[in-house]
């Protein structure tokens, strides 16, 4: 339990009484930099001297995506010579936004990823093999190394993409972890197997996961998580994090779902009037970010569904736990009355071995309702593939989405637009 911030080991009323004291912090640093904030507070006659504990946040409007969309520049809080670094989102939801982040900004970004890469077990004595980009602005890759750089552990920065030169860097560095996309995962283990890489004796010995789910709800492998280990028995931790609250939920050894850091982060659950969910059911993760210089953000909607988790954990820890992430709220689809989430459509695709790629299209249809259709990449396909398909998505969803089929290479194409950093797999083009 040494390399746990021991905040994350208090009791909860240990907890809340730290970020009360924080969260005045805040506000008061809100109330004198923020243009944004300073005018909420004006607009709604709120004064922060009366939010005294995390139950009077209620009283302060949310802040969402199009808030900082509108009002991108009004949220920095620093003159531009303290701002060391521009990053931006990855635009899955809509255009990219900016974030500045200052030299202490950075060294937060480094705190959370060294204390969330020790969470999820990596020493000093580790070397990771860093399978993302950390170019073209984007947070995630630099928080990563420099996180590994805080650790005292080594760093190979290879990039996304080319299973080739990862499998000859890591025969060649001999990496113990790695950091990746699960869906590349897969496709490390191809190249593997059709160029006779012995991968179950290579030296990576766990993976941390990003960017995709890994697990369902009740913490079980998904269909992704199994195929993985399946083919190759090693140790798989999913993260959680984004741009916005420059802060991330880590499995443990236990992979019952991702450590909250009280000190970066309060998190709120809520329902679709903003008012805080029953304790346990899923919600949608609003955060105050904590610490931040540069951008912080007051009860910011992530637009992720997820269910925190109180009970203490194995390893020691005692703050919450957030659930995997069932969706994101702007991707709900009501399809021939069925309500769902594009992750419950990838578990089934994800199952199908012909399928080496897909896209999922959701778009309004001639009588105002919504309608799926799934390009699935396939070099061949099974007789009545279509039909046994959409037997499938009936027998768990209930409903069953139109079918196509492209190369795998064209499907690639289209979840690469020019400029993505990383894959885009569901696109919404329905009426607003």
């Amino acid at each position: 339990m040494s390399n746990i911030p021991s905040i994350e080991t208090k009791s909860s009323s240990e907890i809340k009484l730290f970020q009360e004291k924080k969260l005045q912090e805040l506000l008061n640093y809100l109330n004198t930099h923020s243009k944004y904030y300073k005018s909420l507070f004006n607009a709604n006659t709120i004064d922060v001297n009366t939010i005294r504990c995390l139950e009077d946040l209620t009283k302060i409007p949310v802040t969402t995506k199009d808030d900082l969309y509108k009002f991108n520049s009004d949220f920095i809080c620093v003159d531009a010579e303290k701002i060391i670094d521009y990053v931006t989102t990855s635009g899955t939801l809509g255009d990219p936004l900016t974030f500045a982040l200052t030299d202490k900004d950075l060294e937060r970004l480094a705190y959370n990823e060294r204390i969330s890469l020790e969470c999820a077990g990596g020493t000093s004595k580790d070397i990771y093999q860093l399978m993302t980009t950390l170019d073209r602005r984007f947070m995630a890759g630099l928080a990563y190394f420099m996180g590994i750089k805080q650790m005292g552990a080594g760093v190979i920065r290879v990039g996304n993409g080319m299973p080739e030169f990862q499998w000859d860097t890591i025969k060649r560095l001999k990496p113990s972890i790695a950091i990746a996309v699960p869906s590349f995962i897969l496709k490390l283990i191809e190249f593997a197997e059709q160029n006779n890489i012995d991968y179950r004796k290579s030296s990576i010995k766990k993976i941390v996961c990003i960017g995709e789910a890994l697990r369902n709800e009740d913490f079980t492998l998904n269909t992704l998580g199994q195929r993985i280990k399946e083919k190759w028995d090693i140790e798989l931790y999913s993260t959680y994090a984004s741009t916005e609250m420059g802060a991330a939920f880590t499995e443990c050894a236990s992979g019952k779902g991702g450590h909250h850091h009280p000190e970066l982060l309060i998190v709120e659950f809520l329902d679709e009037t903003n008012k805080p969910v029953k304790q346990g059911e899923p919600g949608e993760l609003t955060v105050t970010t904590l610490g931040v210089e540069g951008m912080p953000l007051l009860r910011f909607k992530t637009g992720d569904i997820c269910a925190a988790h109180y009970e203490a954990c194995s390893c020691g820890r005692t703050s919450l736990r957030i659930s995997p992430i069932i969706g994101r709220k702007q991707h709900m689809i009501k399809f021939k009355g069925t309500t769902l989430y594009p992750p419950s459509l990838y578990d089934i695709l994800n199952n199908v071995p012909y399928i080496k790629n897909y896209i999922v299209e959701v778009f309004t249809n001639d009588i105002g309702t919504d309608e799926i259709s799934i390009t699935i990449g396939v070099n061949s396909t099974p007789p009545n593939f279509e039909k046994e398909l959409k037997d499938h998505f009936r027998a768990k969803l209930r409903v069953a989405p139109n079918i196509k089929t492209e190369s795998p290479e064209n499907i690639t194409k289209k979840q690469f637009p020019e400029m993505s950093r990383k894959a885009i797999t569901f696109f919404d083009y329905r009426k607003k």
